[in-house]
């Protein structure tokens, strides 16, 4: 089955990454826009917003800030309401993405609303950050309908010679694509793992290099159907356009594969591919708990957080 986007439609953005993603895509979708930080600077003129607030602390940790972000559930609950479907966009190799990310998207699915998840995955060298990321990326999922993951360590891995600035603009893009076509484009409501590559002349290679990406993420086994979107499509001969279409209908069906071909007028030329993927991936290694079924876990329900109890223990002698 696919993801039906049904109107009135809210855009989410948590932390700088997710802000600043969503205050682009609101008007592709013609939507309204929601920014959800501990950071004052994220917030933007087009977007309604959403403080988080860790008080004196500086530096607060993951848990901190999940700690504090329920005292604005009241209020994130009541500016979500009204919208029947949320596209939701965390950066989970950030901590405000990571905290906040399944509390939103689980307020979402109590109030029966339609999600779309957007989650971005660490670099590998970000080793503190890749249990947490899995851990709220499988939180994610279980309260949304489709989830699409962006990862950048894959990236990279596929592009060594990128920056980490370089990959970010890269990934950006890659989601702007995809949410730009959410109106169009029938996507399957289920785990999606999204890959593209640098710029270049030859839409074959960025398809290859699109492809590693995918491989570094979830074996070909799991693959189950594919969209290819083509930027500078406007560019890019017809013959081209075939002969990826024929690469990627060899390897994942014909059937189960489509071309998308934008009409940017770009000078070069690149493939964004969103596939989606059935069984284990990844990103099932960052949580090694997650083999444990739901069902067998004590404290699944809610998130580990950290809270000021105000709890005033002498010690005892």
């Amino acid at each position: 089955m696919s993801f039906q986007l049904i109107e009135p439609v809210l855009i989410i953005g948590i932390g700088s990454v997710g802000s600043k993603i969503a205050s682009q895509a609101k008007d592709s979708l013609g939507s309204d826009c929601l920014v959800i930080s501990t950071d004052s600077n994220d917030f933007k003129e087009n977007c309604d917003s959403v403080k988080i607030s860790t008080k004196s602390v500086v530096n607060p940790s993951m848990q901190l800030i999940r700690g504090s972000a329920f005292e604005t559930l009241d209020e994130i609950k009541a500016k979500i309401s009204n919208y029947s479907s949320v596209v939701m966009l965390a950066n989970l190799a950030g901590k405000t993405g990571t905290a906040v990310g399944p509390l939103v998207s689980d307020i979402c699915k109590q109030q029966g609303k339609s999600v779309i998840s957007f989650a971005v995955m660490p670099f590998k060298f970000e080793k503190e950050r890749i249990f947490h990321s899995g851990i709220a990326l499988n939180r994610i999922k279980s309260s949304s309908e489709c989830t699409i993951v962006l990862d950048n360590d894959a990236l990279l891995d596929s592009n060594p010679d990128l920056t980490p600035k370089k990959c970010h603009e890269i990934s950006n893009e890659a989601i702007l694509q995809v949410i730009g076509s959410l109106k169009t484009s029938e996507i399957s409501d289920q785990m999606n793992i999204l890959s593209t590559s640098k710029d270049t002349q030859d839409v074959e290679e960025s398809l290859k290099n699109s492809l590693r990406m995918l491989y570094e993420d979830a074996p070909p086994s799991a693959i189950k159907r594919s969209i290819l979107y083509v930027l500078g499509g406007n560019n890019v001969p017809i013959g081209a356009l075939e002969s990826i279409t024929n690469i990627a209908g060899g390897i994942f069906n014909t059937e189960n594969t489509s071309v998308m071909s934008s009409t940017d007028t770009s000078e070069k030329a690149k493939v964004v591919m969103l596939t989606s993927v059935q069984g284990q991936t990844h990103f099932d290694k960052y949580d090694p708990l997650s083999i444990i079924p739901k069902d067998k876990t004590l404290d699944w329900q809610l998130p580990d957080s950290s809270i000021d109890c105000n709890l005033e223990l002498y010690q005892l002698e």
